[in-house]
């Protein structure tokens, strides 16, 4: 069953719609900085709270299928027929599962260093599992299941991201990430229209190198 997802919405509802999706842990408000500057271009700038996030409905369902359909109908029911879908990490999973499953849906696509899953064989170890904070601001019972399925292979994502022909960037955040920059370059060499730029900041490139990141996200979208 979806959820209603919380946004915070950025720029005249006229504009091009541009969704931005959060990662693991985080909230609609990460996005506040790039927001503004997409509203400065003239576009509406919607950022979601996913599920067990910020102001959005802790469900205790938490799984990469059940966040996709909550966007999906999100979508639907602010009457978004086709957008501009831009991801980071857990969010970037998420969308680019959404324009694999609903090409039709997403016009162009950014997927800031997300975690992408093996193809086949063992599931990617957890060497680093997150401690619970005494006070977390989201639903601590999102980050097992969320991060066991990013390292479970996943053949189906695969063979969905080879059929997006949507324009695709792929955003890496260089060897200071706990993401390989090898898979982020792997994910993009499967689809038929992606290129990949890495921003050597880490894994929160947004965040870190805001104004690389939104010259290089207004020029792809433009």
């Amino acid at each position: 069953m979806t959820v209603p997802l919380s946004h915070r919405s950025t720029g005249g509802p006229d504009g091009p719609p541009v969704v931005l999706l959060h990662a693991l842990g985080e909230d609609a408000t990460t996005w506040n900085r790039f927001a503004d500057r997409l509203a400065a271009t003239g576009r509406h700038a919607i950022a979601l709270d996913l599920r067990g996030h910020g102001a959005s409905p802790h469900p205790g369902e938490y799984t990469f299928d059940a966040m996709v359909a909550d966007v999906l109908a999100f979508l639907d029911r602010h009457e978004h027929e086709r957008v501009d879908l831009v991801g980071h990490s857990m969010g970037g999973h998420v969308a680019s599962t959404l324009a694999g499953r609903h090409p039709d849906r997403v016009r162009r696509l950014v997927v800031e260093d997300p975690p992408t899953p093996p193809r086949a064989g063992p599931a990617l170890p957890d060497e680093n599992p997150p401690e619970r904070p005494e006070n977390p601001p989201f639903d601590w019972r999102v980050v097992a299941p969320i991060r066991r399925a990013a390292r479970a292979p996943d053949p189906a994502w695969w063979q969905g991201i080879a059929r997006v022909t949507t324009p695709t960037l792929w955003i890496s955040g260089g060897p200071a990430s706990h993401v390989d920059p090898a898979r982020v370059a792997e994910a993009a060499g499967a689809m038929p229209a992606a290129s990949v730029a890495e921003i050597p900041v880490g894994h929160l490139v947004h965040e870190n190198a805001p104004e690389e990141f939104a010259r290089l996200v207004l020029e792809f979208l433009a």
